[in-house]
């Protein structure tokens, strides 16, 4: 049975490799490897692409534990204030712009599946950051149309409105709304609230229990960080496995409904084939 994760965060100074064995025997058997922000390798390099390149040397050790791991690597929206405050606005638009470029590029080689995550900081900030934030998104849509990719966004808190306002952007800018794939969603599953982008949604049981009772058209998510001061932050990497055979256990998702999200769903996102 595939079960995956669709954002994980790992560190090589982290729990790492254990966090993988941890996440495999409890039943995972696909993670998403999201690329970690270390605005400090931006900073000293000018360039995205060093760090894009470790997350990849990361991802063959993983294999290692035979897990499957895809990658996604982005510019993360929250650098930009940093960026910004080390080079100034027009150089911090240059290096995220050719930070999209280089994830577009590692996408198109088939390195990666997805751009991100990417978005705008998910806390208040001013309206230049704010402008320049969605610049850069429109950017990044722009390049994962071209390459006939996906983004992973990662915004402030997602509402229905918020989420228009996205796929609004993907659609100026070609990409459709089935690859905007929405980081830390809430169970915002029907067209009403979602507008068409997809949903990857923080595995809680009280969530997932919600999204299933609106359908299958989710992801599941842990948002793991690997932080050794915030063991099991966001979520620990046993809760998406965990969480799945419970519920199956309990009657609350089916089989079918299992290998809607854990199998069709990220083969439709992603343009994969799992089985």
């Amino acid at each position: 049975m595939i079960i995956w994760d669709n954002h994980m965060h790992l560190r090589r100074e982290g729990r790492f490799l254990d966090a993988v064995r941890e996440f495999k025997h409890a039943g995972g058997t696909h993670l998403v490897l999201c690329q970690l922000p270390r605005v400090s390798e931006v900073i000293k390099y000018k360039s995205y692409m060093p760090l894009f390149m470790e997350t990849l040397k990361m991802s063959q050790v993983i294999r290692g534990v035979d897990v499957t791991v895809f990658v996604t690597v982005g510019p993360y929206p929250v650098d930009y204030l940093f960026l910004r405050k080390e080079f100034g606005r027009k150089k911090t638009l240059e290096i995220m712009m050719k930070g999209m470029d280089c994830a577009g590029h590692l996408c198109e080689e088939g390195k990666c599946i997805a751009i991100g995550e990417i978005g705008r900081p998910h806390f208040p900030v001013d309206e230049e950051t704010i402008k320049d934030s969605n610049e850069i998104l429109q950017y990044g849509m722009a390049v994962a149309a071209d390459k006939d990719t996906t983004v992973v966004l990662h915004t402030e808190n997602t509402t229905a409105q918020q989420c228009k306002e996205l796929v609004d952007m993907a659609q100026t800018a070609g990409l459709p709304a089935d690859h905007v794939v929405k980081h830390f969603s809430p169970p915002l599953i029907t067209p009403q609230e979602n507008h068409g982008l997809f949903p990857s949604i923080v595995s809680t049981k009280q969530n997932i229990v919600t999204a299933l009772g609106k359908g299958t058209r989710f992801l599941m998510e842990t948002d793991y960080i690997d932080d050794l001061q915030r063991p099991g932050a966001v979520m620990g990497p046993r809760t998406v496995p965990r969480r799945t055979r419970t519920l199956l256990d309990q009657g609350c998702m089916t089989p079918q409904q299992a290998y809607e999200i854990h199998v069709k769903n990220p083969e439709r996102v992603y343009n994969l084939v799992l089985e």
